[in-house]
């Protein structure tokens, strides 16, 4: 079908993107990063609207081009944990064929009459599971004792502040991509799905500050940033998210008071 082949074309173009940058130094990645993220955005943009069944008219909501954007960010991150070898083969290919499984997720959902079926719920969170590691661990990789080593050090923000700043930025704009995604799985209203994205978005940036300053080790750092998403989307799935806005200004509010404790104590002023 004409979806899936432009899905194919998109995933292939990605793939070589992605072999690309894998051989640039750490300081381009992150202006490709951007480059390709609203490429692939636009690209998707197209893909789903030439989905849209005649006469049906639905146009293409937001969150469709959102999971295969994220995707691409972390394909283009998670590259640079693979050796230069034989292997990165198979890993450009894979990379290509993540961001291809995302779209074609979104096309049948897009083609759907009706709100996405279980199946699709389904689909859409493990890809959210799978791209949420592999982006936070491809974060890590592109800053400068993201990946801590037991022992090592540099973990603290007052050691290398402008490291831990863009490692808390960018796991917070992939949680936002993917944190919007999930939340229009049980909700239309942009009120409530765009909160959920910024407040996730917010939840995950204080966890990987405070996560790099106690230095957890390796991978476990990017799961753990994982396990914290998925908590607050079960917090906000039992309906805390439909609150009104007495409920969001506290929750603002409190947010806020554990950014500055976490920062203050990652900083070294312990109270």
């Amino acid at each position: 079908m004409k979806g899936e082949s432009g899905a194919r074309d998109l995933a292939i173009a990605v793939g070589v993107v992605v072999a690309l940058s894998r051989f640039a130094p750490d300081g381009f990645v992150w202006p490709i990063a951007l480059v390709l993220l609203a490429g692939v955005i636009l690209g998707s943009l197209q893909v789903v609207a030439e989905a849209d069944p005649a006469g049906q008219g639905k146009g293409v909501p937001v969150e469709s081009l959102l999971l295969p954007g994220a995707a691409a960010l972390a394909a283009l991150g998670a590259i640079r944990l693979v050796p230069v070898g034989i292997v990165l083969a198979p890993a450009f290919v894979l990379a290509g064929g993540l961001v291809g499984l995302a779209l074609v997720t979104e096309l049948r959902i897009a083609r759907a009459s009706g709100p996405p079926s279980s199946p699709d719920r389904t689909a859409v969170l493990i890809e959210v599971l799978v791209i949420g590691f592999l982006g936070f661990a491809g974060v890590a990789t592109l800053v400068p004792g993201g990946l801590p080593v037991p022992g090592e050090g540099g973990g603290a923000i007052g050691e290398n502040a402008l490291a831990v700043i863009a490692q808390a930025g960018g796991d917070a704009i992939l949680a936002l991509l993917l944190g919007y995604r999930v939340a229009a799985l049980r909700s239309s209203n942009f009120r409530d799905v765009a909160w959920f994205g910024f407040t996730g978005a917010a939840v995950v940036a204080i966890a990987a500050v405070a996560l790099r300053s106690i230095e957890i080790p390796l991978i476990l750092g990017p799961a753990l940033l994982v396990l914290v998403f998925f908590l607050w989307d079960a917090i906000h799935s039992g309906g805390v998210a439909r609150r009104r806005d007495p409920w969001r200004a506290w929750e603002t509010a409190a947010l806020a008071i554990l950014a500055i404790v976490v920062i203050g104590w990652s900083a070294g002023i312990r109270g």
